[in-house]
This record gives C-alpha cells, structure tokens and sequence, in this order.
C-alpha cells in the first residue's frame, strides 16, 4: 500500500478526530489537535493513504526527550504497515531533532502494538499501575534509545 506520512495539518483535525473516537474511550478533541499545531515542543503526523487519511502519531519533546502520545490507525488500514511506517518516520524525526529517546505508554493486554514497537528498536522499561481507565489497566513503558553510544 502506498502511504505518504505528512507533518498534520489543520484540514486534517476532523478526520483525526474521527479517528479518535473509534480508536480511544478517552479522544482528544478537535481542539486539542489546533492546540498541538501552535506548539513548537509538538510534532504530529499524518499518514496519507490511497483513500485518504488513514492515521496519525503525536510525538511530544521537550530537553531532548520525546514522548509518543497516541498512535492510532483506521480499523480498515491496520496490518498494512500504516503504524509502522508513522513510527519509523517519528524516530528518524526525533533523531534528526538530536533527541536522546522517545518513550511510550500502551496497554498491557495491546499484544500486537508491544510487538511492533519491540520490532522496530523498542524495549520493555517498566510498568504503570492503573495508568488506564475504561476498562482500567496497567501500561507498559517503552524506550527507544536514538543515540547508539546510550545502548
């Protein structure tokens, strides 16, 4: 599948939006997304796919240190590399900002995004009680090390 991974853009924030609510039992808003376009420590994507938007990964940086908010894709568009490509894209962004890591959060019952970030350079730091709620869960904490004299 050919997808075009784009810094987001204001025209995308009702599709991204949409994509919330599906994906979240908590979504971030319309405005959240304009928020994000006006901070300078923000770098989100949007991953542009035949059909149209088909996801988005928010990446949060501040001294260095980046954080992955939200990956999420569209139902009909997963298992076809949409994620993986919106990651990979984040890291060499991150690593081109000269950040030490990016971090993360997922649900420790999300199997298939632990094995995707494992896979592309991700590994296990800890565990967040409770860190999720409807249903609650704990999350697994993930670091991917950008600088390979930290490794």
């Amino acid at each position: 599948m050919d997808i075009k991974v784009i810094d987001m853009t204001a025209e995308h924030t009702d599709a991204l939006y949409l994509l919330e609510t599906i994906c979240f039992s908590h979504p971030w808003t319309r405005q959240d997304f304009m928020e994000e376009l006006d901070n300078e420590n923000a770098h989100f994507l949007t991953a542009i796919c035949p059909d149209g938007i088909c996801g988005y990964i928010g990446v949060q940086e501040i001294c260095g240190e980046g954080y992955i908010t939200n990956v999420a894709v569209f139902p009909e568009f997963r298992r076809c590399g949409v994620a993986a490509k919106l990651i990979s894209k984040a890291l060499d962004n991150a690593k081109q900002r000269d950040c030490e890591f990016l971090s993360l959060e997922v649900r420790k019952s999300n199997i298939p995004a632990i094995n995707l970030y494992k896979k592309l350079g991700f590994t296990v730091n800890g565990e967040r009680k409770n860190f999720y709620r409807d249903p609650d869960e704990n999350a697994i904490l993930m670091i991917n090390n950008l600088r390979t004299e930290n490794v």
